[in-house]
């Protein structure tokens, strides 16, 4: 039978086991995400190496048990900026280092993944999702007229001859996705430090601020 004083160090020992693990929940073999908006345009081969950038995260994050807010600042820079040429591939890398809000702020150290969370176009009780296709949208990783004229979801706007009639504005109105979707013929790999470069021989990358794009510290799973 146990004595008094090893069964209290056994409850003492049980105890911090517990407050740790609170404090510090282990973390899932799935890399945690983090969509943001940009704040400025970025171009690849245009936007020089060393442009600091920051983002906006898009949903509150849980990270080792503290919340970072929606709409905390994501400041980082641009750490490998290259244009597409006849011969070589568009080559981007951008680098997430820190994140603040009003009460607080945490470091971090995240890349750009080949990941974003495209526009839905709705109208009434229909959606139109937007993948980066011709059919929905100009597709330039983000840039391009939206909703595209072309488009089966889209719908003319109130005031036009088409709704003259019917009493009720036919509006389209534009939200994001829930799911994301890969950037179309873009690779992964992998640099000095773990960077994550983000390669594409189809064309020269552009960001705009419009589009919810993707960090991460690690490689995503193919499927959410």
């Amino acid at each position: 039978m146990l004595s008094l004083k090893v069964l209290s160090i056994l409850i003492l020992i049980l105890l911090l086991v517990t407050l740790s693990t609170a404090q510090n929940p282990p973390q899932s073999g799935e890399a945690q995400e983090f969509p943001v908006l940009l704040q400025q345009p970025i171009t690849a081969g245009k936007t020089p190496l060393g442009t600091k950038v920051q983002a906006k995260l898009t949903i509150a994050t849980l990270v080792n048990g503290k919340v970072i807010p929606r709409n905390a600042v994501l400041a980082g820079e641009v750490v490998e900026s290259v244009p597409k040429t006849k011969k070589d591939p568009s080559r981007l890398s951008v680098r997430i280092d820190s994140a603040t809000w009003k009460d607080g702020s945490m470091p971090l150290k995240l890349f750009m993944q080949p990941w974003y969370y495209p526009s839905v176009v709705q109208s009434g009780e229909d959606l139109q999702y937007g993948p980066p296709d011709a059919a929905n949208r100009n597709w330039n990783y983000g840039q391009g007229e939206y909703p595209n004229p072309n488009s089966p979801g889209y719908k003319p706007f109130p005031g036009t001859d088409s709704n003259k009639d019917q009493g009720v504005p036919n509006a389209t109105n534009s939200v994001t996705s829930k799911h994301r979707v890969p950037m179309k013929d873009v690779e992964v790999q992998h640099g000095q430090q773990d960077a994550v470069i983000l390669v594409s021989k189809r064309s020269t990358f552009k960001l705009d601020r419009l589009t919810t794009y993707v960090f991460a510290a690690s490689d995503l799973p193919l499927a959410k």
